[in-house]
């Protein structure tokens, strides 16, 4: 603590006053603040050089480098810890040269002025990042606490609410909290039409009508929410697919041969923080796996335009790996050397050949190879029987 230089001071609307004794004395023996427009307004001394957030952003770390050795502050929204600055900083930095402050964030903010248990609810935020992530927490009887990005984001998110059967949920916007302009905004997803200050929170409790969609966040989503041309891993089998890839939060998959992205879209919504890369020559289908992703909530989805194995150098190596496409030796080969340890590769085939090869590669690498046979009702004149998919081979294994 004694070597500390770099100070992250949380501030709430209140300013100095909602401060400690310390966290002021520290403001006002700075050397250097830096912050946004209103963060100096908040937090005064006359004294201190000010600077204002860089553009672009990732230059500040060059900055505050530049400042080592004075006394410098760094103002951040409540915890800075928490969908804030901090975490950024804090990588660039040895813990030893700075001394975190933090303040009520906005979400235990919200969650008093709401009367909600932090404990029952999902946290996130939208403020700088798509809107449409949000869509992939919306489900029954869901409290969300929202960080937005400006005075039209609740307006979006009322619309994500209606499209999807969820119109009679309640917002509430809440701005400019613990400040003497607090304001409250409230009303149903379907009726929104409020005009509210650009900086907010956004409380949703989702309410579902009967016909609205219901989209777990574990893996096996219907067929039909996504756009495809009919090539694609079928719900079945890509619920066994993802459970032997094992999402994990903060993971980064491959998904070679993405296709229409459907593997990639439910690990993402699997995992907070999760990653993934989806790697597909073709152009449709490349759109389609980006128009999946945008629909139901992953829009972090990266694709990559390339043949494998060669498209695969020079990416960030992968937690996971799944071969849906484009399965060759040379393929399982350049994959399995860029898998971390303990990270998990997933190959189907439909083909004969390509059954094959996966059961050769068995036989020298190991690992479990199934066969997965589905069949689904259908009609059969008057009657119902089944109809058969074809049986997938599935190959997995965990990098020891």
């Amino acid at each position: 603590m004694s070597n500390a230089w770099l100070h992250i001071i949380g501030i709430g609307e209140d300013g100095m006053d909602g401060l400690t004794p310390a966290t002021r004395a520290v403001i006002e023996a700075a050397e250097v603040i830096v912050g946004g427009a209103r963060h100096h307004v908040l937090a005064v001394n006359p004294k201190a050089e000010t600077l204002s957030w860089p553009s672009p952003f990732d230059a500040l770390i060059g900055e505050l480098k530049a400042r080592k050795g004075h006394r410098v502050v760094v103002l951040a929204t409540g915890d800075p810890l928490w969908f804030s600055v901090g975490a950024k900083i804090g990588r660039h930095f040895a813990p030893s040269e700075i001394t975190f402050h933090p303040q009520l964030s906005a979400f235990q903010l919200a969650s008093a002025r709401m009367g909600w248990s932090m404990a029952d609810l999902e946290t996130l935020t939208v403020h700088g990042r798509p809107v449409e992530q949000m869509i992939a927490f919306i489900q029954p009887d869901v409290r969300l606490l929202i960080l937005t990005t400006g005075e039209e984001t609740p307006g979006q998110i009322a619309a994500f609410l209606t499209e999807r059967g969820f119109g009679q949920s309640r917002m509430t916007v809440l701005a400019a909290m613990g400040g003497a302009d607090e304001a409250r905004f409230e009303g149903l997803a379907e009726s929104w039409c409020h005009d509210v200050p650009a900086f907010n929170t956004l409380a949703v409790e989702c309410v579902a009508a009967p016909n609205a969609a219901l989209l777990p966040r574990v893996p096996g989503l219907p067929d039909e929410v996504f756009t495809h041309d009919g090539t694609m891993t079928k719900r079945e089998v890509r619920a066994a697919t993802l459970a032997k890839l094992i999402p994990m939060r903060g993971g980064l998959l491959w998904d070679v041969g993405t296709g229409c992205g459907s593997v990639a879209v439910e690990w993402l919504r699997a995992a907070r923080y999760s990653k993934a890369i989806g790697i597909e020559p073709r152009a449709d289908r490349r759109t389609m796996a980006a128009e999946n992703a945008l629909a139901l909530g992953v829009p972090s989805l990266q694709l990559v335009d390339g043949m494998v194995p060669a498209a695969l150098g020079g990416l960030e190596a992968p937690d996971a790996i799944f071969i849906g496409g484009g399965l060759s030796v040379k393929t399982f080969d350049a994959c399995w050397q860029a898998l971390r340890p303990l990270g998990r590769l997933v190959a189907n085939a439909v083909t004969l050949e390509s059954q094959a090869m996966l059961a050769e590669l068995h036989k020298t690498h190991g690992g479990d190879l199934v066969q997965i046979s589905v069949s689904r009702a259908e009609g059969l004149g008057p009657l119902t029987g089944w109809k058969p998919l074809r049986p997938v081979v599935q190959w997995s294994l965990i990098k020891r």
